[in-house]
Order: C-alpha cells, then sequence, then structure tokens
C-alpha cells in the first residue's frame, strides 16, 4: 500500500495538482484503500487542525506581512542607494549592491520571493539605465533572491524547527555564516563577470555621482531605519528579550511606523490592499502545513520513515556518501516541489536517518534549506525565476540559463556547508 500512495502522491504532481490539494488527498487515501489502516478521515482532519495549532507558526504571517509592508514602503530603495554610495565607483560595485541589498531584505522578509520582488522591481531597471546586460541582471536578482531563506529570520527555518522540534533561535544563529559566505561567492562571480564583459562607467558614474552629490549624511540617515530592521529583530531575539514570534509582530509595527510616518511611502489607504495580499500569500502556505502535518503522521503509522531509514542506513553506510545523496535527493525535490511541503514531509524522515551519523539537527537543518534555496531558481517549479520573468518579461528558462554559472557556484556552497559543519555551528 505504502508504494501505491507514493505513486498517487506523484501522479497528482506530475498533473499539476496545487500542493497542498495533493498532500491532503494522499493523506486520506490508505484509510480508503485498505479496510485494517483504521485511521479515518475526522483524524486527518483533528491532525491537520493540531499542526496550525502552534504559537512559534504566528512568526510566519507576521514576517510574511512585515516584508510585504517593506516592500511596498520602498525600503529595498533606501537599502541600495547607501550600499551603492559606498562601493559604487569600484568594479562589479552595482552588482554586488544589489546582491548585499538582498542579503538585508531578506533579514526583512524571510521569503525569497518576496526578496526577489522588492529588490528586482527596483534594481533591474536601475542596472539596465546603467547598461548592464538584461539576462544578467535578472538572473543576479533571481539567484541572490535565494539569500532570502537562508538568512535570518527564515520562514523555512521556523517550519524545519516546527517539523523537527529544533530551536528556531539556533536555526536563525546557524543561517547567518552561510548565507554572508553565498553571498561572497555570488558577488565573486559578479566581479569576475564584469571584469570580463566590461561596464559602462559614464553612465554608473551619473548615477553614483547623483548619490554622492546629495551627500554622506543624507543617504546614510535616510537609509539608518531600513538598515536598523534587521538589527531590531534579531537582537531582540538574540538577546532574549523576546521570543522569534514576538519579534516577527515588533517588525511589522517597525515596517508601519518607518514608512508611514518616517519615509511616508505609505498611505493609511494602502494598508487594506496590504493585509490582502500578506492574507493571499500565506492561506497556502498555512493549508499546505496544515496538510503536510497529517501527512507526515500518517506517513508515520505506516512505518515509512523506518522503511526508508533501514533502506538508507543499509545501502549508504559512509556518511559522505550518505550526504550527497540525500543533498541529490533534495536537489530534485527542489526542482519540483515548493519549500514548505518539501520541508514539512522530508525533515521528519530524513532527520533521524542523519542522527544516527552524528550529524546535528541544526547542521542538517541548513543543508536542507540551502538546498531547497538552490530549488528556487531551477526549473520547472523555480519560483524566483517566474517572480523575476514577470518583472522583466525575460523567459523563465532563458533567466536559468543565464543564471547557470551562479547555480553552480551555489551548488559549490552547499557541499562547503554540508561537509564544514563548523560554517553552519560557529555562532550556535
Amino acid at each position: 500500500m505504502t508504494a501505491l500512495i507514493m505513486i498517487l502522491f506523484v501522479v497528482l504532481l506530475v498533473l499539476a495538482v496545487p500542493v497542498g490539494l495533493t498532500v491532503a488527498i494522499t493523506s486520506m487515501m490508505p484509510s480508503l484503500f485498505s479496510e485494517s489502516f483504521t485511521v479515518s478521515g475526522v483524524y486527518v482532519l483533528r491532525a491537520m487542525l493540531g499542526g496550525v495549532n502552534s504559537y512559534p507558526l504566528l512568526a510566519i504571517p507576521m514576517f510574511v506581512l512585515s516584508g510585504i509592508i517593506m516592500s511596498k514602503g520602498g525600503v529595498s530603495k533606501k537599502l541600495f542607494e547607501v550600499f551603492t554610495y559606498f562601493i559604487g565607483r569600484r568594479t562589479a560595485g552595482i552588482p554586488c549592491a544589489v546582491v548585499i541589498t538582498c542579503l538585508f531584505f531578506g533579514a526583512i522578509s524571510g521569503s525569497a520571493p518576496a526578496t526577489v520582488a522588492a529588490v528586482g522591481s527596483m534594481t533591474i531597471p536601475l542596472m539596465l539605465e546603467m547598461g548592464y546586460d538584461k539576462k544578467f541582471s535578472v538572473a543576479l536578482v533571481a539567484t541572490a533572491g535565494g539569500l532570502g531563506v537562508i538568512i535570518p529570520p527564515s520562514i523555512p527555518f521556523i517550519l524545519y524547527a516546527q517539523a523537527t522540534g529544533t530551536s528556531v533561535s539556533d536555526m536563525f544563529l546557524a543561517g547567518i555564516i552561510p548565507g554572508i559566505l553565498i553571498g561572497v561567492i555570488l558577488m565573486g562571480y559578479a566581479f569576475y563577470y564584469c571584469k570580463k564583459n566590461g561596464e559602462d562607467r559614464e553612465k554608473i558614474d551619473v548615477i553614483v555621482d547623483e548619490l554622492h552629490g546629495r551627500g554622506f549624511r543624507k543617504v546614510f540617515f535616510e537609509s539608518l531605519f531600513a538598515l536598523l530592521t534587521p538589527v531590531i529583530i534579531l537582537g531582540c531575539i538574540y538577546t532574549g528579550v523576546t521570543s522569534p514570534t514576538e519579534a516577527a509582530v515588533i517588525s511589522v509595527f517597525y515596517a508601519l511606523i518607518i514608512s508611514l510616518f518616517v519615509y511616508r511611502t505609505l498611505k493609511i489607504r494602502d494598508l487594506w490592499d496590504i493585509f490582502r495580499d500578506a492574507v493571499r500569500t500565506f492561506c497556502p502556505i498555512l493549508f499546505i502545513l496544515a496538510a503536510s502535518v497529517a501527512f507526515s503522521r500518517i506517513l508515520t503509522l505506516m512505518h515509512v520513515p523506518q522503511t526508508v531509514s533501514a533502506w538508507m542506513t543499509s545501502s549508504f553506510t559512509n556518511k559522505i556518501v550518505l550526504l550527497l545523496v540525500i543533498n541529490l535527493l533534495l536537489l530534485v525535490v527542489g526542482m519540483v516541489m515548493d519549500t514548505s511541503p518539501a520541508i514539512l514531509i522530508l525533515a521528519p524522515i530524513l532527520l533521524p536517518i542523519v542522527e544516527t551519523y552524528g550529524i546535528d539537527p541544526v547542521h542538517f537543518g541548513i543543508i536542507m534549506v540551502v538546498n531547497l534555496a538552490i530549488g528556487f531558481v531551477t526549473p520547472p517549479i523555480g519560483v524566483n525565476l517566474f517572480v523575476a520573468s514577470s518583472l522583466s518579461k525575460v523567459p523563465v528558462m532563458e533567466i536559468a540559463r543565464k543564471a547557470m554559472p551562479m547555480i553552480i557556484l551555489f551548488f559549490i556552497a552547499l557541499l562547503l556547508v554540508t561537509y564544514i559543519p563548523q560554517i553552519s555551528l560557529l555562532l550556535v
């Protein structure tokens, strides 16, 4: 019966049935296929409701709302201006400023697609105005946007912690160095690309000179409140003043205050649309989360985790080989499945396996999220590619081809994170 259920799951995904609905249908099937399987539909519904009745999960809609407010409030523009002020005159200064802006905005929104939308909508037209190749500009934003789920606070980190019982704060701390490492690697590629293909310094200097004409004090103080956002959010968590959920609520109020009263980029009448967008963004995540919790419990009752664990531990006795196989599995999953269900379904299955080899749960969480972050820029379900395509009108596959060198570098960073645990665990 287990094989039949998994085949049904794959078939529904191939038929493009929404992931949440696929998981919910598959969770109901065992009781229909076998009378000996006593779990009823009522149990599945209770598991779904119980799965979302969680205090830590409240952080997700709050970070989603905070990210949308910051995006609509033009915070990404303030961040980009201050980084461009300092490094815009250097080789690849503008592309590097884009990557750093993605890092900072990721530390505000916790979402990769939100980072691409907020940073890309502002920086892609500006890079084109400065003479950069359109496909390179779009591919850079799409790839760097993946940093939004690695740099804390990260929504996938919260989901992983919920699925495995790991500390959210530890996951946030563990994501800092890997996120910075990948950001530095992407900036290194941007430097190589600009050295090889050249830059239109005349057009770039026009923009940078305009910023310098405004003066350091004005540019810095206009960007100060945006720069303080991740400091306030993460500072509240790591000093023990608040829990991650409470920090998420603080981030919403902070975003509202600076957007409405400091930058004045939002009006009260804009809030209804913002709240509506936040609900539309979070509700699918909530349904997927509920269905995934029920599905994971059904899999446990069917002894799927134990079966998979026994097979993998008997087939791969070497830890290095096992981690490589798991990485390849997660890369394939990231190509065809969204991050949220992938984490909620696979984390409870794979974590007991890697723990038998002495791998820290926090370290494995970073491995898992970095893997799935690569999935954001790989077809056919690369969400960042579709967001970037909608912003630029460049076809998805053309963006993917241009992003391939950066994806390869992302994978190299993944291998470093996988086999050097200190990269993830140094701050924990």
